[in-house]
């Protein structure tokens, strides 16, 4: 449970180096959004694209008990600092060192957030945990979730982005992690990077720089530019860890094989064998659960603790979240994928669909939306996404925008289904999309809205709780 509470003004003073103005205060909440403020929490008067100062009155009426600002602000006290972006990082800090809390940070092309969360349930297990919500990764979400940490706090752990070069070692000397891990390397927010996919794995190896005296170095042992990764571990002076299919990996992947509950792992881990269920599907959870069994032993949760929590571990919304929807014309399995995509992970979605079960006259079908920031390697990128689909065998791909016009026009005609300019388009013809026994995975990027089509898949079928709707002739 969140301390009582989580800061006084005096701390915050002391934290920032500001001045109080107003009556002292005590905080037990953080928010920079005027639109989420609880009672008792501190109010983050930050500037972007608009101004948080004009929204302190907003918070202050909501129930804020007071606000770090840069100038005195009207409704109620404040602590005054020259920045308030770097007061919350000097206050993320403080937080970090008022605690002994062991600390764990994860970044990667892929999986950053699932990663993150399978972490964290293990770390609910052994004690008093914090982490990173929703996707808090960037040069405010970082000193934030740090910032939020309860003094009581046993481990945490940390997700860590970037969309450019030269952001994640920053953010990873805020964390000061005891164990950070990179989860696979691949061509995503390329076109930031002059040199490719070899600057994206540089950039990811830059993690390890934050890490604590003795720290734990994990990555993925698999990946073209492990190397890179490994050279990065190695000027940091850490301790390594990794994990990958190949002999001499800490962590080996043995086998995967999907059922109808997740799939069961067989794996080795410090050369002792394990064989363990999870209730993900897909195929990239091989990796992913191992690279989360290194991070917990590294964080000291036991392997017992590790393994239940991986077992009970389910997909995130948006991130593999699967669904049967009763639709009038007979009921299909949605697997929602819509909240990222980039061509590692299409390429791991579409050979988990693969080996979906279907019944008699279903399909398996892809619904895509285009891959945003890939540079020029967009064109490539897309159409290549045929051979990944054709050696999963998949019956049918409906596609939405410009870029995956590139893959939908390099499809045999057998495997083309609808191809519109927009996601809103094609999600305004759902119905014509899937049919009874179908399995449909509808995967793009945030940017390119696939989130519309899933959402309009599910809705075909009756509301939680509601009844089927009748079907109109």
């Amino acid at each position: 449970m969140p301390d009582t509470p989580l800061w006084t003004s005096a701390e915050i003073e002391t934290a920032t180096g500001g001045t109080l103005s107003g009556a002292p205060f005590e905080a037990t909440g953080i928010t920079y959004n005027s639109r989420e403020i609880a009672p008792g929490d501190l109010f983050l008067a930050l500037k972007g694209a608009r101004d948080g100062h004009d929204f302190a009155a907003a918070a202050f009426a909501a129930g804020a008990a007071g606000a770090l600002a840069e100038h005195a602000v009207e409704g109620g006290p404040s602590v005054i600092v020259s920045d308030t972006l770097r007061g919350l990082e000097a206050l993320g800090m403080a937080a970090r060192d008022r605690t002994p809390a062991r600390r764990g940070a994860v970044t990667g092309s892929v999986g950053k957030t699932s990663v993150t969360q399978a972490i964290k349930a293990g770390l609910d297990l052994a004690g008093s945990a914090h982490a990173s919500i929703r996707s808090y990764n960037n040069h405010i979400g970082v000193p934030l979730t740090l910032a939020r940490m309860p003094r009581a706090t046993e481990r945490a752990v940390f997700e860590i982005g970037m969309n450019a070069p030269g952001e994640i070692a920053p953010l990873s000397r805020m964390v000061r992690p005891h164990a950070a891990c990179v989860t696979t390397v691949g061509p995503v927010h390329i076109e930031a990077f002059a040199d490719g996919e070899a600057g994206v794995a540089a950039e990811k190896a830059a993690i390890f720089e934050g890490l604590a005296d003795g720290g734990m170095a994990v990555f993925n042992a698999d990946v073209t530019f492990a190397a890179v990764l490994d050279a990065a571990a190695r000027r940091a002076g850490a301790r390594i860890a990794t994990f990958g299919s190949a002999a001499g990996c800490d962590a080996r992947l043995i086998d995967f094989q999907p059922n109808e509950a997740g799939a069961r792992v067989r794996a080795e881990l410090f050369g002792k064998a394990l064989d363990f269920p999870l209730a993900q599907s897909g195929f990239h959870w091989g990796l992913n659960s191992l690279c989360v069994l290194l991070m917990l032993d590294a964080l000291d949760v036991p392997l017992d603790t590790a393994l239940a929590a991986l077992s009970g571990f389910r997909p995130l919304a948006g991130r593999g979240e699967t669904t049967v929807v009763a639709a009038p014309g007979g009921a299909f399995t949605l697997i929602d994928e819509s909240y990222n995509a980039n061509p590692l992970s299409m390429a791991a979605g579409f050979r988990s669909l693969g080996v979906r079960p279907v019944p008699p006259g279903g399909r398996r079908i892809v619904v895509l939306t285009d891959m945003l920031e890939l540079g020029d390697q967009s064109e490539a990128l897309h159409e290549g996404l045929a051979g990944p689909i054709d050696a999963a065998g998949l019956d049918l791909v409906h596609a939405a925008g410009p870029e995956m016009k590139r893959l939908y026009d390099n499809l045999p005609l057998s495997r083309q289904g609808f191809w519109r300019e927009t996601a809103a388009e094609l999600a305004a013809e759902a119905p014509l999309l899937v049919g009874a026994g179908d399995v449909v995975m509808v995967k793009g990027s945030n940017g390119s809205r696939a989130s519309l089509v899933a959402r309009a898949l599910a809705a075909l079928g009756p509301p939680p709780g509601g009844a089927a709707p009748r079907a109109e002739r």
